[in-house]
């Protein structure tokens, strides 16, 4: 680690950043820390020390290579069993805000934080060669913001994305080692299901009850296999049938409800959206 990329130690536990804040700690004899929550998420990546986590009233020894995943509200704090050792760790804190901004450009990159809020399982371990990597990527962030070059901000944005979207890929792998052609089958029942269910309410949450898996490892694999959401596929699946229907001298107004649309304004939105044009103007032309 270059010097000057190091933060001395502070208690505070609030951000003063919007969206993300990210520091390197090698310290002794430290101040106690008490249980504390805060209303961010904490990825903390540990590297040396004898130091033990309370998190929850559960007593964690760590080890280098540890990451832990504290989401918001939930009491911790660490217990420093030796000033002899160096403690070295990074800290990572992201919003809850920006987290949800990047929900919005695709799932994958809050599967982790979602998994720990529905799971409770805190503490990851990274091998010597993976947690180079996000050694790596840490050090490449930190570097960035402490640097002036053009693009810094563009540059930064890119690091702390890649940073997270790391981290959800390496322990979604971790737990799922041997699944490609489980996940494979899984896709392919779901959209046979979809295919046959069309007509009745289909919701991630129905899904995930349906085939007994999380709602997020479904919304994993269709973005991996189709690059779209579920909520986008099953759209499209409906506004396809409902052309055909219409093509088929269905009146609109039945085949929009025997498709699954609620509503026929929202139909009405989403089938201009789609094909450029009302229904009663594409079935006009397609007629002639």
């Amino acid at each position: 680690m270059k010097k000057g990329l190091s933060t001395n130690f502070s208690t505070r536990q609030y951000m003063r950043s919007k969206d993300f804040e990210i520091y390197y700690y090698n310290d002794k004899n430290l101040t106690p820390v008490k249980d504390h929550t805060h209303n961010y998420y904490e990825f903390y990546f540990f590297l040396n020390g004898e130091v033990s986590i309370w998190i929850e009233d559960v007593c964690y020894r760590l080890k280098t290579g540890d990451m832990i995943l504290i989401p918001p509200h939930v009491h911790h704090y660490p217990d420093i069993h030796s000033a002899e050792e160096p403690y070295q760790r990074f800290i990572f804190w992201i919003s809850e805000e920006y987290c949800n901004d990047l929900m919005a450009l695709s799932p994958d990159y809050v599967y982790l934080m979602q998994h720990v809020k529905v799971t409770h399982e805190y503490v990851y371990h990274y091998d010597v060669i993976g947690f180079n990597m996000v050694q790596s990527k840490i050090i490449q962030l930190i570097e960035e913001l402490h640097s002036d070059r053009f693009g810094k901000n563009v540059k930064t944005s890119l690091c702390v994305k890649d940073l997270v979207l790391h981290l959800n890929r390496t322990i979604y792998e971790q737990q799922h080692p041997n699944t490609p052609k489980e996940d494979q089958s899984l896709y392919q029942n779901l959209v046979m299901y979809i295919e046959d269910h069309l007509d009745e309410e289909l919701s991630l949450n129905q899904l995930a009850g349906e085939f007994f898996v999380s709602k997020y490892h479904i919304a994993h694999i269709f973005k991996e296999n189709v690059g779209l959401s579920i909520h986008q596929y099953i759209l499209k699946k409906r506004l396809a049938m409902c052309r055909d229907m219409i093509l088929s001298h269905t009146e609109i107004s039945e085949a929009f409800l025997l498709c699954g649309f609620k509503d026929y304004s929202s139909f009405y939105r989403s089938f201009k959206k789609e094909y450029g044009m009302s229904p009663k103007e594409y079935k006009e032309l397609h007629s002639q």
